[in-house]
């Protein structure tokens, strides 16, 4: 086919050999095989030079490997040359310095080429991006690169670059995109870095770099990223960084910074993350956090910050996670914080905190780590506390006094309390723990005529359930024969409560009737119950199927397994995952008690047509389970993988916040050796699969974070994971990937049933979505990073990074990794 001009194969599983036939393809402008990582490995020929009018040349993830040819210095057309994400060795040839027309060239994962970076790349005066990151590269960064008058991209992470960063990288006037993380670069960065180009990202981390921060790198107004952590810096920080109202990630921790932090940096009103851990700061903490509105992240550990935590701090109502440790703060603990609903990690450890603990504490029903050890706090702990039950939990070496309320220390979290000499036991606590006394009758008391109240209130009742069982009885006996076997194992029901309850079996069992049912699952029967206290939930009904006598060694175990799992997930606690209340379980039948829905599954919400959901509710949707997930995978420990994320499975509360519900297969993750162990259990939903878990029926996390994928393109789109009109063994994965090297294409997939007014940041979250769903899961990022990318996507801000960002939605970037 000598007239062919344009051969794109990419996106498939072609197997076999490379057709090497297409070097006799003398007109041939695109050759494009991208993402073809089934073909046997191959090398490039020498004679690929033939290809004398190519104008691209892609050959990204298609197992390549060997050196680069030098002829391909002869293909002066080249106008975008991609050849990452193989296994590619060798050194870079300095030939390729003589591809004039050059405007991209991405050489990154490759893993294996080393050597030097031509001196001759200063002569690419076309080129725009250049990429070589994720290999062995050794030697300086040549100064050439550095003057390219159309540069606008320099990715070189993860080598092992040595020597300074040449200064006349501050004369740029195109430069946006700076990444030299994790080499060994010395000496300072130059001064006027940013100065005459508006830089959008800085990515200078793990490096040994030192001498001050440049001061005019957010003078061009577009800084979204500024990464320097692990370093050597010293000197201030320049009160320009406050002026940064762009900025989406500021980390600068591991460093030799000192003096206080700007007025105003810590409420820059876009930041989700800021990271001054472990330096020399010192200064309060100003009062102007409560403007950031959309700080998720704030680190300030191991510094010398004194001065009190400041009350407006509650403004920042996106608030997860926060770390004041090891610092020299002093005062109350603010009872404000109580409004942060979303926090997740609260660590104060370290200071000199001196007030008593707020009981405000009990409402971050998210908080999952509570650190308020090595201070001076005073006063009792609060019993509203027991209401939390974090996974960690840190109360020592404190000044505190009085009882330590009974549910923390039946939660084994004595230790947590050491340290404090005021703090005892109750009487009626197994005398056999010899860590507290037991506390005097003057706190006794009190509890002890409570406890009176409470078991002369238990005995009435019982004694009035047993009249009111045998009245109903009599009254009705046809009613209590609806389900003979549950009520006659009534008395045999074990009952694990997660949570405070208003209700008790009696009535869940009564109202497990057929005009309850509102669903039927692979696990069970779901019933929607309204209680007498006016409060609704959803109960799974399990069944097991096996009577005492007929229980296999198997179902034995499988029963154990199910107990021990509900009670993992009962401990879960996050605005985003949905509540189990309790847990009933007799000899042939198993109950699961949640809160209830009202709005019901996204399934529905998005296919059904009887709901609409606009964009920013969708978006809404879309952090909200992402916040979940990342949670169970980064916050719980061992951390757990859901394995059956789809769209039934998140359900919508009354005001459509998403809460992830369904954990029927989902396992706990052991760790073993600090990396994901594996199950060899099939679980999931055609649609959502990852692929590498279909074949290998290995789960990790970048399993969820694939299915996840796949809903984040449902809610894009408006389509099913499969659709008849895709073809024949589709998927929306395919179509997307078909769509997306055009604009048109890409205006094609998104819902026309949403305004066109959300369109940018419908793309942006797009490409999350397709980096989410790449097929090799050490590419994908984790839900950590997830969560900022999609907070960050919808602030809109991101106008000079288009048309970029256009272009790598078919590649394998792991820029912002940091």
């Amino acid at each position: 086919m000598k007239s062919l001009r344009i051969l794109d194969v990419s996106y498939n599983h072609f197997t076999g050999e490379f057709p090497m036939s297409v070097t006799n393809l003398s007109n041939l402008e695109v050759l494009n095989f991208n993402e073809n990582d089934h073909l046997d490995s191959w090398q490039l020929p020498e004679n690929i030079s033939r290809l004398t009018k190519l104008k691209r040349m892609i050959l990204t993830t298609c197992v390549l490997y060997g050196p680069i040819p030098a002829s391909i210095g002869n293909m002066t057309s080249l106008v975008d040359l991609e050849l990452s994400g193989n296994f590619l060795s060798g050194h870079i040839p300095a030939e390729l310095g003589s591809l004039k027309n050059l405007q991209q060239l991405e050489l990154y994962y490759n893993y294996h080429l080393s050597g030097y970076i031509p001196e001759e790349f200063g002569n690419l005066t076309e080129l725009v991006d250049l990429d070589i990151s994720v290999n062995k590269l050794t030697g300086k960064i040549p100064e050439s690169i550095c003057r390219l008058p159309k540069l606008e991209v320099l990715q070189l992470y993860n080598n092992s670059l040595t020597g300074e960063i040449p200064s006349a990288i501050a004369s740029s006037k195109t430069l946006r995109i700076l990444s030299l993380y994790d080499n060994f670069l010395t000496g300072e960065v130059p001064r006027d870095l940013g100065h005459l180009s508006a830089i959008v990202v800085v990515d200078l981390s793990e490096n040994r770099l030192s001498g001050p921060l440049p001061t005019d790198v957010c003078r061009g107004g577009k800084l979204l990223y500024f990464l320097v952590l692990n370093n050597m810096f010293s000197g201030v920080l320049p009160d320009s960084y406050a002026k940064c109202k762009s900025l989406l990630r500021f980390r600068l921790s591991h460093n030799r910074l000192e003096g206080s932090i700007p007025e105003g940096l810590l409420g820059l009103p876009r930041v989700s993350i800021i990271d001054l851990s472990y330096n020399n700061f010192s200064g309060p903490i100003s009062n102007t956090i409560g403007t950031a509105r959309n700080l998720s992240e704030l680190f300030v550990q191991s510094n010398k910050i004194s001065g009190v935590v400041p009350p407006e701090i509650s403004r920042a109502v996106n608030l997860v996670k926060i770390d004041f440790s090891s610092n020299l703060l002093y005062g109350p603990i603010p009872s404000e914080i109580g409004y942060l609903k979303k926090l997740n990690l609260l660590i104060l450890e370290g200071n000199k905190l001196n007030s008593s603990i707020p009981k405000s504490l009990s409402l971050l029903r998210s908080l999952n780590v509570l650190d308020l050890s090595n201070n001076l706090l005073t006063g009792s702990i609060p019993e509203s506390l027991c209401e939390l039950l974090p996974n960690s939990i840190n109360f020592s070496n404190n000044l505190l006094s009085g009882p330590i309320p009974l549910s923390l220390i039946k939660g084994g979290l004595v230790e947590s309390f050491s340290g404090n000499p005021g703090l005892c036991v109750p009487v009626y606590v197994d005398s056999s723990d010899q860590s507290f006394p037991v506390c005097p009758r003057i706190y006794n008391r009190k509890r002890l005529n409570s406890i009176w109240a409470i078991g002369i209130s238990v005995a009435v009742l019982t004694v009035g359930a047993l009249l009111f069982l045998k009245r109903q009885f009599s009254k009705d006996r046809a009613v209590m024969q609806h389900d003979e076997t549950m009520s006659s194992s009534f008395i045999s029901y074990d009952v694990k409560s997660f949570h405070r309850i208003s209700f008790d079996q009696r009535e869940i069992l009564a109202a497990l009737i057929d005009k309850n049912i509102v669903g039927h699952g692979g696990s069970g029967i779901v019933y929607k119950i309204e209680l007498s206290s006016g409060e609704v939930v959803a109960v799974k009904r399990l069944w097991s199927g096996k009577s005492k006598d007929s229980a296999s060694e198997d179902q034995l175990l499988l029963d154990k397994e199910l107990k021990a799992e509900v009670g993992t997930l009962g401990s879960v606690r996050h605005n985003n995952i949905v509540k189990l209340y309790c847990y009933f379980s007799s000899l042939n039948c198993s109950l699961l008690i949640y809160e209830y829905m009202p709005n019901g599954n996204l399934w529905d919400a998005l296919h059904s047509g009887r709901i609409h959901l606009n964009w920013p509710t969708r978006h809404q949707i879309a952090v909200g389970v992402a916040q979940g997930l990342a949670y169970l995978h980064h916050d719980l420990l061992p951390p757990i993988i859901h394995r059956d994320i789809k769209s039934t499975n998140i359900l919508l509360d009354v005001n459509y916040r998403p809460k992830v519900a369904d954990f029927g297969i989902a396992k706990v993750l052991q760790a073993r050796g600090g990396k994901d162990s594996t199950t060899t259990v099939i679980a999931g939903t055609y649609g959502y699969l990852a692929p590498e878990y279909a074949y290998t029926s290995k789960a990790t996390t970048k399993c969820d974070v694939y299915s996840f994928g796949v809903v984040l393109m449902e809610l894009i789109t408006g389509k099913k994971p499969v659709e008849a009109d895709f073809g024949e063994s589709k998927n929306i994965i395919y179509l997307v990937s078909t769509k997306v090297e055009t604009k048109e294409g890409v205006m094609e997939v998104l819902d026309k049933r949403l305004s066109g007014s959300f369109r940018d940041e419908m793309i942006q979250v797009l490409r999350i979505a397709i980096r989410c769903t790449y097929k090799n899961p050490a590419l994908r990022p984790t839900m950590n990073e997830v969560v900022q990318l999609l907070i960050e996507a919808g602030q809109n801000i991101v106008e000079s990074t288009k048309s970029k960002e256009a272009s790598d939605t078919t590649k394998i970037k792991n820029q912002f990794e940091l």
